[in-house]
């Protein structure tokens, strides 16, 4: 079973595992480049084993064949182990550019590296995890919080099927936290203990401050959730409505 375009949440990928066995094999790509950048193979999604092991089942995998990778800070210098960059790849597989724009070229295709605008952290053994994208960083309080790390403990609550975080504008702390889910059929919870499971499992200043539950999130073709698709709309809601968003 092969799977990309974004990150099963580990508590999903485990249920799959455990359902339909050591068949799953994940790639990361980009539109600027022939697929795969990076892979993990079936054999690297271990539920059972070493803590090293199983941690691997939240990350994309290695290099794949043929991919020169690295993971780089603001100055381009490699991030060491635990530490967020942004992904940079270079071979003879990526774009020569994009059609009529030169700048956003020049911007993307720095001295033969593509800059892919995804952030990550590499692990000692080459493993790479990926975080958000450079434009979903939410920055509240001066705090960097990652959707993707507040989706993977929402996912872990009981009650909730799918997930979908993003920040939205606020006059106190720059940004804050929202949260729409959808609940599992037969299941139900609140706001307030779907807040609570945050607390508990994330740093106080990552947890939601605000959680909507709608019956289906929108998805493309590929079943990718349009997160900003929905940032987008609950903007317009609220300014609709005469507040802040």
């Amino acid at each position: 079973i092969h799977y990309g375009t974004a990150p099963i949440p580990v508590a999903v990928l485990q249920q799959a595992i455990r359902f339909f066995g050591h068949l799953f094999r994940q790639h990361y790509g980009l539109s600027e480049a022939i697929q795969p950048e990076t892979l993990l193979l079936p054999a690297e999604h271990v539920i059972e084993g070493t803590e090293k092991e199983m941690r691997r089942l939240a990350s994309a995998g290695r290099a794949a064949l043929g991919v020169e990778l690295k993971v780089v800070n603001a100055q381009g210098k490699e991030v060491v182990p635990g530490e967020v960059g942004e992904i940079i790849i270079r071979g003879d597989h990526i774009m020569k550019g994009y059609w009529k724009l030169p700048e956003v070229t020049a911007a993307t295709i720095r001295d033969g590296w593509l800059y892919t605008n995804d952030l990550a952290t590499v692990d000692e053994d080459g493993f790479i995890y990926l975080v958000d994208r450079k434009d979903d960083l939410i920055i509240s309080g001066g705090f960097n919080i990652y959707p993707r790390e507040v989706e993977e403990v929402l996912y872990t609550h009981p009650a909730i099927r799918e997930a979908v975080v993003f920040g939205v504008p606020d006059q106190e702390w720059g940004e804050c936290v929202v949260a729409v889910v959808v609940l599992k059929e037969g299941k139900q919870a609140t706001a307030e203990e779907i807040i609570a499971h945050c607390r508990a499992n994330l740093a106080g200043y990552k947890k939601p401050r605000i959680v909507k539950f709608v019956d289906q999130l929108p998805q493309n073709a590929s079943g990718k959730i349009l997160r900003r698709e929905l940032q987008r709309l609950w903007c317009e809601e609220q300014s609709e409505k005469g507040g802040e968003a």
